[in-house]
């Protein structure tokens, strides 16, 4: 069994460690921030289990609801992993934790859903401007055999969801620049919520198939503009959607 808590800390230890009560905040918030400026402080160890959510919530002096969706939201970067009967428990070292506190910020700031698509919006298009002179063949048949799972799933849509970020994955990775590719998965992580909501009918899913073989053909043809005229394309339509699935004011 991993190792619990180092020393089993009182919850006035505890509440000392992350900074006192919380109060005239946005709850959930603050208590993510507090909580990853606990993880990447040195003093934690990967694989250990964190406190109860009871004794983080009176260690903050906030409900268990609040603690629970922090999180939750923080699972959902890979910063912890949390097993239902078992517990909560820190996944990475500090040196792995420390060069994710971008998407971290982004996340637990204010909501910018527009302002991230924009960002998204920009780098897909570079990254098919640069997939066009590098992608070798085989990365042209995956992406081929994502589209092909698209076109055959317009009606079974969480299918198509992931076909269709499998493909927007294989052409980042073949945009051959890692620094790139993970600013991607980065954006893309924080708004997913908002694309699998923002294809939600066939009519939708045929039009996401268009717009992926215009950025296919563009890749197949070697062409760094047209493959990025035809990504951006793509992006004007799919920001449209995202942001009617946000909810926010067009």
């Amino acid at each position: 069994m991993p190792p619990a808590f180092p020393a089993s800390p009182s919850t006035a230890e505890l509440a000392a460690a992350l900074g006192g009560s919380i109060e005239g905040v946005t709850a959930v918030t603050e208590v993510a921030r507090r909580l990853l400026a606990y993880f990447t402080s040195g003093d934690i160890e990967p694989g250990i289990r964190l406190p109860a959510e009871r004794q983080l919530a009176a260690s903050l002096g906030v409900g268990r609801s609040a603690i629970r969706e922090a999180l939750a939201a923080l699972e959902i970067l890979g910063v912890v992993t949390v097993r239902p009967g078992s517990g909560t428990y820190l996944r990475g070292t500090v040196s792995e934790l420390l060069p994710q506190t971008l998407s971290w910020g982004m996340l637990l700031g204010e909501q910018k859903t527009r302002e991230l698509i924009g960002v998204r919006h920009g780098l897909e298009v570079q990254a098919a401007r640069l997939a066009a002179t590098s992608i070798t063949e085989d990365g042209l048949s995956t992406l081929a055999g994502h589209l092909a799972t698209m076109k055959t799933n317009t009606g079974t849509l969480d299918a198509f969801v992931a076909a269709d970020m499998l493909f927007h994955q294989e052409l980042a990775a073949a945009a051959d620049n890692d620094l790139l590719s993970e600013m991607l998965q980065s954006v893309r992580s924080l708004i997913r919520v908002w694309v699998e909501r923002a294809v939600d009918d066939p009519e939708h899913a045929q039009q996401t198939c268009r717009e992926h073989e215009a950025i296919l053909a563009a890749l197949r043809a070697r062409d760094p503009k047209g493959a990025a005229e035809a990504m951006s394309s793509h992006m004007e339509s799919a920001g449209e959607r995202l942001i009617a699935a946000s909810g926010e004011p067009r």
